[in-house]
């Protein structure tokens, strides 16, 4: 099975360079949406990495689906069976305490984690989470 892995580098989600100053907070990253099962167990995998660093996750308001900020252009290359993964160019997406959806909330807001999550290392993990979930559906 061929994998491709991204370019990005897990930088901060920086302001798009033409915001206006109420807008500086505005952050230019992608997100990648997957179904919260597969989420949440990313999420537990990427805790226990040796020293992976995991930026801010939201969930939606019904707990249907988790969403990963991952440094912007990611969605050019994402192609991860089960997940979407949205350019957002900082239109609606804020980092800072009040989620950025209505209906959402943080799962790990920003400021404990100010990074968005390096897309290689969150492909990892989905993938292992998936791996994870069809194996103890099978033991079932």
């Amino acid at each position: 099975m061929e994998t491709r892995e991204s370019s990005q580098s897990n930088e901060p989600c920086p302001p798009p360079p033409s915001a206006a100053a109420d807008d500086a907070e505005a952050a230019a990253c992608d997100l990648v949406t997957v179904p919260a099962r597969q989420g949440l167990e990313a999420v537990d995998i990427l805790r226990r990495g040796a020293g992976e660093a995991m930026g801010p996750v939201l969930h939606d308001g019904g707990c249907a689906t988790l969403g990963f900020l991952v440094p912007a252009g990611t969605a050019a290359g994402w192609d991860v069976p089960g997940s979407t993964c949205t350019e957002t160019d900082g239109r609606g997406l804020r980092l800072n305490p009040e989620p950025p959806v209505e209906g959402s909330d943080w799962l790990l807001p920003p400021g404990e984690a100010d990074l968005a999550t390096d897309p290689v290392v969150l492909r990892r993990a989905l993938g292992e989470a998936a791996r994870l979930i069809e194996a103890a559906d099978r033991c079932q």
